[in-house]
């Protein structure tokens, strides 16, 4: 196998390993729940 081939083929691997990390942590992120809105007692009056 050629140099250039050895780097494409490493790259692809490379790229797929980090979309299926990716998709894998945004499913964990998403398994959390839903996102809930601080209350209002703890957000900082100065800002109203």
């Amino acid at each position: 196998m050629t140099r250039s081939k050895f780097v494409a083929v490493l790259t692809g691997v490379i790229s797929l390993v980090l979309g299926i990390g990716y998709l894998l942590l945004v499913q964990l992120l998403d398994f959390r729940g839903e996102m809930l809105p601080a209350p209002i007692e703890v957000i900082p009056t100065f800002f109203f």
